[in-house]
Formats: structure tokens, sequence, C-alpha cells
């Protein structure tokens, strides 16, 4: 059997002397437009600029230890979803690692607080303990959401970090603020937010940042687990149980309860989250319903349908007068002030 037609399996010396024709040609064609052009031929070395590649710096070569494959970050509790979602815990991530590659990436994160009538009091512990934890060595907006803009406290910022203030109206209510905020969020991230940052995070003012909460919870959609209700199965969650509402899981239905006071993602969805959300509540409105735990209700329910790309463990929402400090959580990251619910809310 010959060689193949067009394959020279023997002619490596034809091969090679084309080769060195072709170079020959391309030093000639380099003389002739040097010369005629008047200028020596010359080698130009470039140097690329750091921020030729990335939005960032270029990364840096890191020493750390080894994953290993063969040993588990976490043996007791639930480190990644059925829909392959990291649910982030203490142990499960090395937030040097995650900090190198956000830093490259040069991202800007918003963080956006509603802070209404009496809820005014608890926004100064916020930004303060969000200045000592939240994001810490990352560019960060804080969009504070208010009807009394001459209230909000001066907080010193670290430098890349911004306190914008968006002025809203009150509600009698204060499920009216909460649903509300769907409405508000969705339409300041087509008027801005897309512009501005690349993450967003939506946060309750009623809490305080007490340990690390980086660019670990950073992901295309987030929702974080309820602290009462991630040991309980899903029959006990307070889903919206009644039909009538576009809120309404079945009892045979749900993966977790998330938690309305944090979750996140970027802001391209959260926009379809909170849009989502607030068309649903005036859905409900319309035919005279409001769900029993409000936009935490449409929440779940868009969670559900559209399940997020990393969960956050009860770290990162806690309330340690009611619950304790169980060993299981080995942080406390995001934690409730204590309040008054009923002072606060009807005044």
């Amino acid at each position: 059997m010959g060689p193949t037609p067009g394959y020279h399996l023997a002619g490596k010396p034809q091969y090679c002397s084309l080769r060195l024709v072709a170079f020959l040609l391309i030093i000639l064609l380099f003389v002739f437009f040097g010369e005629a052009a008047g200028k020596p031929i010359s080698l130009h070395v470039v140097t690329l600029p750091r921020y030729s590649v990335f939005k960032g710096h270029l990364p840096i070569r890191m020493v750390y230890p080894q994953p290993k494959v063969l040993t588990p970050s976490r043996k007791d509790v639930l480190v990644l979803t059925p829909w392959l979602a990291p649910i982030v815990w203490e142990g499960t991530f090395n937030i040097d690692i995650l900090n190198e590659q956000f830093r490259v990436q040069n991202v800007t994160i918003g963080l956006t607080v509603f802070a209404i009538k009496k809820y005014m009091v608890f926004l100064k512990l916020f930004l303060e303990t969000a200045e000592e934890h939240f994001m810490v060595g990352h560019k960060v907006n804080y969009y504070v959401f208010t009807d009394r803009p001459a209230d909000v406290p001066r907080v010193p910022l670290r430098g890349g970090r911004r306190l914008l203030v968006l002025e809203v109206p009150g509600a009698a209510r204060w499920q009216d603020v909460s649903m509300r905020r769907m409405e508000m969020i969705g339409s300041f991230c087509a008027q801005r937010f897309l512009r501005e940052v690349d993450f967003l995070v939506c946060a309750d003012v009623d809490m305080r940042f007490r340990d690390h909460v980086g660019v670990e919870i950073l992901s295309q959609l987030f929702g974080t687990l309820h602290p009462g209700f991630y040991g309980a199965a899903r029959e006990a969650f307070t889903y919206e149980r009644r039909p009538q509402s576009r809120a309404h899981i079945p009892r045979d239905q749900g993966d977790f309860y998330y938690m309305g006071a944090f979750f996140g993602g970027s802001v391209a969805e959260v926009h379809r989250l909170t849009t989502a959300c607030h068309q649903a509540m005036m859905a409900d409105w319309a035919n005279g319903i409001e769900a029993v735990w409000h936009d935490e209700s449409h929440l779940n329910r868009y969670l559900l349908d559209h399940k997020p790309t990393k969960v956050l463990s009860p770290e990162y929402m806690w309330d340690e007068q009611l619950l304790g400090w169980p060993a299981i959580m080995k942080k406390l990251r995001y934690v409730a002030v204590p309040k008054d619910h009923q002072e606060i809310r009807h005044r």
C-alpha cells in the first residue's frame, strides 16, 4: 500500500526547504518595505499593560495548601445542592484564592439597604460593621434607600467605597416597605446599578456584620438558608400554601427555605428576580391576596423555579438571641440586632 497522496512520509527535506524559502521571502519583504519607507528596520519590544487582558490586575503566583480529593472539607453538613451549587460554610473555601480571582476582575459590589422611618436607627451600626467585615479589600457602593436622607449618618469609609443615598417615599405599613423593596431594587437596577456595579447584595438594615463576609458569597444568583428551617423538612417550611397566590408552593415541593433578608447575584440576575417578584405581587394584589411572608414568599417561589448558583449557610443569617450558637456554626457572620419588633414596625 503506497503513501497517501499529499502526505510525504519520507519527504522532510522538501518540507524544510519550503520553510527556508518562505523565511527568506519574508526577510526580503521586510527589507524592501523598510527601505521604501526610508527607515531602517528595527525590532520593537512591546510591554503589555497590566490591564490588557482583564478589567483589573494580572494574577499573582500564590502558595496555598493543596486540595485533597479524598478529604472532604466538611463531613457534618451538606456542601453541594443536587443541582451542583455550592453551599458556603466555614471550611469550604480559601478566601485568599477567591480574593485574588475577584481582584483580577476588578469587581465593584453594590450593597442595598432600606432605612425607612424608624429603621433609620439601625443604619449606623450596619454601615460601621460593614466597613469592618464586608468585602474588605474590594470596591463597594452602599446604596441606602430612605425617606429621611438628612438623617443618614456619616460613617468613615475605606478607599474605593462610596455611600449613595437614594430618596424613596415611606409607607404606612412595614409590610408595604418590605414588598415595595423588590420594585425599587428592580427599578434602580435598570436605571443605574447595571452601569455602576458588577454584583448586588440585598440586605436588611436591622442586622450587623459580626465576622468576615466576602467574595465567597458572590455568584450569578445566591440565596441564604433561613436559620429557623435549615434542618427542617419541606412540609414544615412557611411557604405560601394558598393556590390562589402566585407565591404558592405545594407541600410536596421545595428545596430550602430562603431568608428574604440576604440575597443577591449579578445585577442582571437580581434585576430579573426583583422584577418577577414585583410582578407576582402585583398579580396577587389585583386578586385581593397578600402572600403570608410578603416578598420573602415570592422570593422562595422564584428560587424554586430558578435555582440559585450558590447557597449561603445560616452563618450568613443568624439570631443568637433566639437560636444560641450551635457547634455546627463555626462562625456567625451576619446577625440580628436585638430589638422590639412591635416598637420599630408600628412607629
